[in-house]
């Protein structure tokens, strides 16, 4: 009796059965991380988005309290939403994927789970945290008549996702280099705090003289937040950014980051 050969459609469930393994087994790790995070007791979950709030809240009042209207033309509140935002969302991730693997060890006993899930979950509740943060602020100060809702919404949202990749590529990257490299971990924080003044939440490329809006423009993530600024505030900015270095460098980190988790998946022992 002659079977015939697998077609098309079989390609296409398996692959489809493979993704819906996977997106559960990521929706898993997410949920167990939100509950290891933050608890179940007092805010909860609520802290996914309420931390970062409160962050952000705390440095746009400053800025409010200070007059800061010196840093930019712009309304400085939404000038330090937007910036500090920002901020949090492509900083943090890769501080939260530098030493996962090793905490989560025991979950890589069962087959379904990778290092690539320990690091998208973990990325995906980041993500998460930022985003409704920079969400409700801006529904927040809007309502109080404090700043004034995006001129151009999609390109805000499209900024907003590029500066997320750009962290994701980052974070995965920097991750899997930290499973063989400590110096990673030592040297990513004392780095973070020192490319923050340089990374475009404080300033505008405008303001700065036209050597070094050259030169700050190497920085990608300062290409992502002046162009988000361009759809927040529109004519009134006038941004400067190279979408197309931005996308470059972000293909460039998450390939590399991908083929090094690859490797380090290979070397990883379950416990």
């Amino acid at each position: 009796m002659s079977m015939s050969p697998a077609g098309p459609s079989d390609g296409r469930s398996a692959l489809a059965a493979a993704f819906e393994v996977q997106r559960r087994v990521i929706w898993a790790l997410l949920l167990r991380e939100m509950i290891t995070r933050y608890g179940r007791h007092n805010f909860g979950f609520l802290w996914l988005f309420l931390e970062p709030m409160l962050f952000t809240l705390a440095v746009t009042l400053l800025w409010v309290g200070l007059d800061l209207n010196h840093v930019s033309s712009l309304p400085i509140t939404a000038f330090a939403v937007t910036g500090y935002s920002s901020i949090l969302l492509w900083r943090n991730m890769p501080g939260r994927l530098i030493g996962s693997i090793g905490p989560n060890l025991a979950l890589m006993f069962h087959r379904q789970v990778k290092v690539i899930d320990i690091f998208l979950s973990r990325l995906a509740l980041e993500f998460m945290g930022a985003t409704i943060s920079f969400i409700v602020l801006t529904v927040l100060f809007t309502g109080i008549d404090w700043m004034a809702l995006p001129e151009d919404l999609l390109q805000v949202c499209i900024g907003w996702l590029l500066l997320a990749w750009f962290g994701a590529g980052l974070a995965i990257l920097l991750g899997a280099l930290a499973e063989d490299y400590d110096i990673v971990e030592k040297l990513w924080h004392p780095f973070a705090y020192l490319i923050l003044p340089l990374s475009g939440a404080a300033f505008t490329v405008d303001t700065l003289p036209p050597a070094g809006q050259q030169w700050i423009l190497y920085l990608p993530m300062v290409n992502a937040i002046e162009y988000l600024r361009e759809g927040y505030f529109g004519s009134v900015v006038h941004a400067h950014y190279d979408l197309a270095y931005l996308i470059s460098v972000n293909l460039l980190l998450t390939g590399l980051g991908l083929a090094k988790t690859r490797v380090v998946s290979q070397k990883v022992v379950p416990e």
